[in-house]
């Protein structure tokens, strides 16, 4: 008998990345047998990266975990037993009731983006928090600086559209490896170069996207903010504005350019650690370039002034009136172009009127070692739900986060699909479903498209969804309002009010558009109070804040200590994306061990061979890796290539050991990037 025919599945790509590719999933006989872009999609046209294209391999894993598990030994030792679901969910639900009935600030959810989907990650979950009353979550580990700066200039999370950069003639890829991160932007990126484009890399790392590009501005960490205040400058000084779109479209120009006239080529290169020349070079490309497009990413904003480096640089194009064209701007999120429907799907009424705190996720090291700043003067921790996220991995200053978790009288639930270093540290490990086992709906920060994501295989053994585990606590706990029995499938309707998207296209395609202008501020019309580029932000102002952008130096200003004289920098190696896929042994055999990129001249100073193994320290603590002796180094500053589970490392531990709880001067935003640290031959 012959077998049947395969099934074709739409879905969607669950992980951090601009792209959130259209996905189809080939099943046959109830297994996934390929895994491919969606070439109908015009976004992914087929294309997917070199992680996601591994999926089914992660998917069908041989260290999946397929059935609850409670703790068997002591904490952090990664010994566990079976229980049964009921078992399970019976316990965890008296436990965090007697908790809430006392306290019920003392229950912290922890989460973030190990899924982007928008039922998987912000839906039943935040219900249930909320009718508990828990402590609420500050999400900043990504994109909060970056994501209040836009907000506090261009009025939201909202840019150009990705497609029209191929029609650009000038492109400023800023602190993006986007070879690595954001692949189908390079697409169209290649398609204007091969127009004849001039792409330039503004990074401290000589990424392989700085590679394909005309040139490289290898600025030190934590610069980018006097960098676009001096192109600020020469633009003013050269009179490359556009004085029209100026007058008619933005706030705060006479003060913006009594502040730009501050920051000479010079004073930017003294700061920046580029040549003068190439600074005005950049300028008056960017003067005299139309259309002329910035593709900013998150990598500025990882520094204390991360939230003033954007905001300087997403006030350039209102300058030179590049918004005009649909070619023209800056993107570094089209996330609030979205009509999501966030009161619907998370419900903040349940709270019913309760304030309770919040506390930041950067800083769960202090919290869980009961640091009451960090607790925001709240109660101690008594109980942490994790989902989406491997904090003790991922988060900063890890030496306090592994202890805060190796807590004995912390409850900790962990929702998962492998055993993660934080995983180690649970009192029961549930076993979570992959994209290709559940429903979701997503939104992206990088196009304009709603995805919806079905599920194309049954869960493995006894795998369940976030919203469903989240759901039976509900139900175990007595909480019997209404919108505890929603379903997944009825939770992706939710996500969006009626009307918003067009649903009859997304469940035919697995897709549809946000109907969008093409050039949304060639005629202002900005998401702000005023309806224009703040320059100047009033709001800001009203925090006793700087109103104006300006270069905030990091917390720890490279060539600041004598002891500690290189700056580091931590972004992910190419195959990983943050602490996903270093366990899918086809990428993790291509990034081999973790690593500790090193200049020549900085090697040779500390005796360091290419390949050796050194220790990477300072005050927080110390790291083990091999050195690789590379040109993708600037001198003064060491690439630390993240974030491999510690449990993989030659000590236990991770780059994170190294890098601070210390916040953005906008958002509350971690400050990965602003690290110094001495390395020595181990």
């Amino acid at each position: 008998m012959s077998s049947p025919a395969p099934t074709l599945v739409r879905g969607a790509c669950p992980h951090d990345c601009p792209d959130t590719c259209a996905l189809v999933t080939t099943v046959q006989e109830g297994r996934a047998v390929k895994l491919q872009g969606n070439p109908e999609h015009r976004h992914t046209a087929g294309v997917l990266c070199t992680k996601v294209s591994r999926y089914i391999e992660r998917n069908d894993h041989p260290e999946r975990l397929v059935q609850p598990l409670r703790r068997a030994g002591p904490k952090g030792s990664g010994r566990f037993e079976p229980v049964s679901w009921d078992e399970a969910l019976h316990d965890i639900a008296a436990r965090l009731g007697a908790i809430a009935r006392r306290a019920p600030q003392a229950i912290v959810p922890y989460s973030y983006a190990g899924t982007m989907g928008l039922v998987q990650g912000e839906s039943m979950d935040r219900r249930f928090f909320h009718k508990l009353g828990a402590s609420l979550l500050d999400r900043t580990i990504c994109a909060t600086a970056g994501g209040e700066a836009l907000a506090h200039t261009l009025g939201g999370k909202v840019g150009m559209r990705v497609e029209f950069f191929a029609e650009a003639k000038l492109i400023l890829i800023w602190g993006s490896n986007s070879i690595g991160s954001n692949l189908h932007f390079w697409r169209h990126a290649q398609a204007a170069r091969r127009a004849g484009a001039r792409l330039v890399c503004i990074d401290p790392r000589r990424t392989e996207t700085a590679d394909k590009c005309d040139e490289h501005i290898a600025l030190l960490p934590g610069t980018d903010g006097a960098l676009a205040l001096a192109l600020m400058h020469e633009l003013v000084v050269n009179d490359w504005l556009d004085h029209d779109y100026i007058a008619r479209h933005t706030l705060g120009w006479e003060r913006l350019r009594e502040r730009a006239l501050q920051w000479p080529p010079e004073r930017a290169a003294a700061v920046c650690g580029v040549p003068a020349p190439q600074i005005r070079d950049l300028a008056r490309a960017y003067g005299t370039t139309k259309p002329a497009a910035i593709r900013l990413n998150y990598g500025v904003q990882r520094v204390r002034g991360g939230g003033n480096a954007v905001r300087a640089i997403a006030c350039l194009p209102a300058l030179v009136g590049a918004w005009r064209q649909r070619a023209g701007g800056v993107l570094l999120s089209s996330g609030g172009h979205f009509p999501v429907d966030r009161a619907a799907l998370q419900r903040p009424d349940l709270l019913a009127g309760r304030r309770p705190r919040t506390v930041n996720m950067v800083r769960i090291g202090d919290a869980l070692a009961g640091d009451a700043a960090a607790l925001a003067d709240g109660p101690p921790i008594e109980a942490i739900v994790v989902y989406n996220s491997n904090p003790v991995a991922v988060a900063p200053e890890s030496a306090k986060v592994a202890a805060g978790f190796a807590r004995e009288d912390l409850f900790t639930v962990v929702l998962e699909q492998f055993q993660t270093d934080t995983a180690d540290h649970a009192d029961y490990l549930l076993p979570a479903t992959t994209q290709l086992e559940h429903w979701d709906i997503h939104a992206s920060y990088g196009h304009t498209d709603v995805l919806l994501n079905r599920p194309a295989v049954a869960p493995r053994g006894q795998a369940r969804s976030n919203a469903w585990v989240f759901r039976e606590l509900a139900r175990r706990m007595g909480f019997d309002e209404p919108c505890f029995a929603d379903d997944d499938e009825a939770l992706c309707r939710q996500a969006f009010a009626p009307g918003a998207i067009d649903w009859a296209a997304l469940e035919r395609d697995g897709f549809a558009s946000v109907p969008l202008p093409e050039a949304p501020f060639a005629e202002g019309g900005f998401p702000t109070p005023s309806g224009q580029c703040e320059f100047f932000s009033e709001r800001l102002a009203a925090q006793g804040l700087d109103g104006l952008p300006d270069h905030v130096p990091n917390h720890e200003p490279a060539g600041s200590s004598s002891a500690f004289p290189l700056a580091m920098i931590s972004p992910p190696a190419r195959n990983f994306l943050n602490s996903t896929f270093v366990n899918v042994k086809s990428l993790r055999s291509i990034e081999g061990e973790p690593l500790l990129e090193i200049h020549a001249d900085d090697a040779g100073a500390r005796g360091i061979a290419d390949g050796a193994m050194v220790r990477v320290f300072n005050a927080r603590g110390e790291y083990r890796c091999r050195a690789e002796v590379s040109r993708r180094a600037r001198p003064g500053v060491v690439n630390g290539l993240g974030v491999w589970w510690r449990k993989l490392g030659a000590d236990g531990t991770n780059v994170n050991q190294l890098t601070s709880q210390h916040l953005t001067d906008i958002g509350r935003g971690p400050t990965f990037y602003d690290c110094l640290v001495q390395v020595e031959p181990a």
